[in-house]
């Protein structure tokens, strides 16, 4: 992911917080066990742990052949985007028509150690992890081993334990123009209003006072 020195996170926290405020869901990309052919590709929400991603998958899913033998995988997270029009980024006093499009987005991309977990208790306690953290509000049978409904649908699945290695953010946002510029575009996104604008504004406008003026910041370093 190209990442330029205007869309990088201004630290950690920053990716942080935002993946922690974000759904999560995203895509779990695998190298493909076979060179010839593409990478495998799976949508899946996952949970945090300390320094980890959980996750768990149908046994029958074809992903699990090529994570046997990886020994890294990525998991990006995606969110906030939106298409900006070529009329609202026009260079000042020139026509309208010259600008040139762009998208903006948010995105966390995580390069992770797989470890597959096959035994029942340890696919319980990933089990448990993920309902703790995406069903928060319980209304759930208890999960054992062995303990109806669910201990007898544990053979039907495998877990995944993803240990984070690294971690590339990018927010992007426009921040190497001026701020009259990005204000413009973040209430033409408000204005438009579809999808995803109003997220994409707010982190326009999140941006901009975290960063500031970033051409003046880096004359003065």
């Amino acid at each position: 992911m190209l990442i330029h020195p205007w869309d990088a996170a201004v630290d950690d926290g920053e990716w942080q917080e935002w993946l922690a405020t974000h759904e999560h869901f995203g895509m779990l990309a695998v190298n493909n066990a076979d060179p010839a052919h593409a990478p495998v590709v799976v949508p899946t929400h996952f949970s945090l742990a300390a320094g980890e991603l959980l996750v768990h998958l149908a046994g029958p899913n074809p992903v699990w052949t090529h994570l046997e033998t990886a020994a890294e995988v990525v998991l990006i997270v995606v969110g906030d985007y939106a298409y900006i029009p070529s009329y609202w980024r026009a260079r000042a006093g020139g026509p309208d028509e010259d600008g040139v499009p762009t998208s903006y987005y948010s995105a966390v991309q995580l390069t992770c150690r797989p470890r597959i977990v096959d035994d029942p208790e340890g696919k319980v306690e990933v089990l448990a992890a993920q309902l703790a953290e995406l069903q928060p509000e319980g209304g759930h049978a208890p999960l054992a081993v062995g303990t109806p409904p669910y201990g007898r649908m544990l053979a039907g699945i495998r877990a995944l334990r993803l240990e984070v290695l690294r971690v590339d953010a990018k927010f992007k946002y426009d921040d190497a123009n001026p701020v009259e510029h990005r204000q413009r575009v973040a209430a033409a996104l408000e204005r438009r209003g579809r999808g995803l604008d109003a997220a994409a504004a707010a982190q326009q406008r999140r941006r901009l006072a975290a960063v500031g003026d970033w051409r003046a910041r880096e004359g003065r370093r």
